[in-house]
């Protein structure tokens, strides 16, 4: 196999998976908005969605070693930062 075709295909691979990490990393926050606006505006809000993102996350970042791993998210963690808003 040619060397420069491997080293193509697997910077397609680790392209793929940065890719992969950095919607799952945008919906994570998108989620933590959500959350933080729910807050601030007196309504009910939830991590649930926020850690099992975390989760998708943290399960490629252990795969991969290339994408980086993010904390799981609590209540008082929104509340704070909807504090300093």
């Amino acid at each position: 196999m040619d060397v420069h075709y491997q080293i193509s295909k697997h910077s397609d691979k680790q392209h793929k998976i940065v890719n992969e990490f950095l919607f799952w990393d945008q919906e994570r926050e998108r989620y933590i908005a959500e959350a933080v606006d729910a807050v601030q505006n007196g309504k009910e809000f939830s991590v649930e969605q926020i850690n099992e993102v975390t989760e998708r996350i943290n399960k490629l970042a252990a795969l991969n070693g290339i994408t980086p791993s993010r904390k799981h998210v609590t209540e008082e963690m929104v509340l704070e930062h909807a504090k300093k808003r």
